[in-house]
């Protein structure tokens, strides 16, 4: 006998003010990773599944592509998502579910018996493309009982129709219209979410050296495209945008697919960094300034940037450790461009003076 949600009618299809309230619900949330868990939270309430879970897929097009979990809800247990940081090499292989493949290439729901075990109960399969415009592409996977019939998914495709919708609207709000990186508005708040991990967990819990050391495995790195404006005064504006497109397409392909992108505008680009030391933010920052060095940019021909960069520490706000930066970019500028700089090197070195904007005798602001 399926066991009946209490949110559902005795045919199994949930009731239109359940919808609306999960709707409501969703419409709710502005955090655009955590859509996705109360996505997969709601799917399971509504349908009394035994799990739903969110899987997107990322990495670059033109490689193998992962699977991200990014919300999975299982009866009576807390919704999860893996972490916002794993590594690609740490998540399945688009090839590892042909069932999500057929449902995301077909556009149309795909429902298949599968093993059930103790961990994933539930020997119906139905997987349902998530058809958006922006973002990741990626399914909604539920498993149930019983097959779900055609009056029960009804209004859960009618759901995904508003979330997809919902999506679209999050995602062009928190993007730059002109690369598709995420916009300046977007900046503090990732900020903090991004490092409060970092700061807060080490490999064995909660740190107990916060006090004694500064660093949370963070680097904040600023990109200020040279000369730029000497771009868009001899080769005019649309050219200088399609600098400022493709810059931001070396920035994809030079940094990892959860390394955070920023494009503060202008030329003015910003890239937070998780994990290693310093040799290994100025390796990542090195290698990112080479590939923009050795493109060739229709038209225009070379393109070079300036980088500064510095280690995000505990306590900081987004503007002091941006200004930091910020910095240590006047100094790559006045040393002739096309480098990367750190601000703790510069410290080191007696450029820059630890808490002032000072280079030598001269005041930056």
């Amino acid at each position: 006998m399926h066991d009946q949600s209490p949110l559902a009618v005795p045919d199994g299809r949930p009731e239109a003010s359940d919808a609306m309230a999960h709707l409501a619900a969703l419409t709710a949330q502005r955090d655009r990773e955590l859509l996705d868990v109360s996505l997969a939270q709601g799917v399971l309430e509504l349908l009394g599944a035994c799990s739903a879970g969110v899987y997107r897929l990322v990495g670059r097009e033109d490689e193998q592509r992962h699977w991200y979990q990014c919300g999975l809800a299982r009866k009576g247990q807390i919704a999860v998502s893996d972490p916002a940081w794993i590594d690609l090499h740490d998540l399945p292989d688009e090839a590892a579910y042909p069932v999500r493949q057929q449902a995301l290439a077909a556009r149309a729901l795909a429902q298949v018996e599968v093993h059930a075990t103790p961990l994933d109960p539930g020997p119906h399969l139905t997987v349902l493309p998530l058809l958006v415009e922006l973002g990741l592409p990626g399914v909604l996977e539920v498993r149930t009982e019983q097959p779900l019939t055609a009056a029960a998914l009804r209004p859960i495709q009618t759901l995904l129709k508003v979330f997809g919708n919902f999506q679209n609207l999050l995602e062009s709000s928190q993007r730059d219209a002109l690369t598709g990186l995420l916009n300046r508005q977007t900046f503090d708040a990732t900020f903090l979410k991004a490092s409060m991990p970092a700061s807060r967990m080490g490999a064995g819990g909660p740190s107990d050296d916060r006090r004694t050391n500064p660093a949370t495995g963070y680097w904040l790195g600023v990109v200020d495209i040279d000369h730029f404006k000497l771009v868009n005064d001899r080769f005019g504006h649309l050219i200088g945008d399609e600098v400022l497109v493709l810059v931001a397409r070396i920035m994809r392909q030079s940094f990892r697919h959860y390394d955070r992108l920023y494009r503060f505008g202008g030329e003015e680009f910003v890239v937070l960094l998780r994990g290693g030391i310093e040799s290994d933010a100025q390796g990542a920052f090195e290698r990112f300034r080479q590939n923009v060095a050795s493109y060739p940019f229709p038209q225009v021909g070379q393109v070079t940037v300036s980088v500064g960069f510095t280690e995000v520490r505990h306590q900081d706000t987004p503007n002091v450790a941006f200004q930091r930066a910020d910095e240590s970019v006047y100094v790559a500028k006045h040393q002739g461009r096309n480098r990367v700089l750190g601000y703790e090197g510069l410290v080191r070195d007696g450029v820059l003076r630890s808490g002032d904007a000072v280079i030598g005798d001269v005041e930056l602001f």
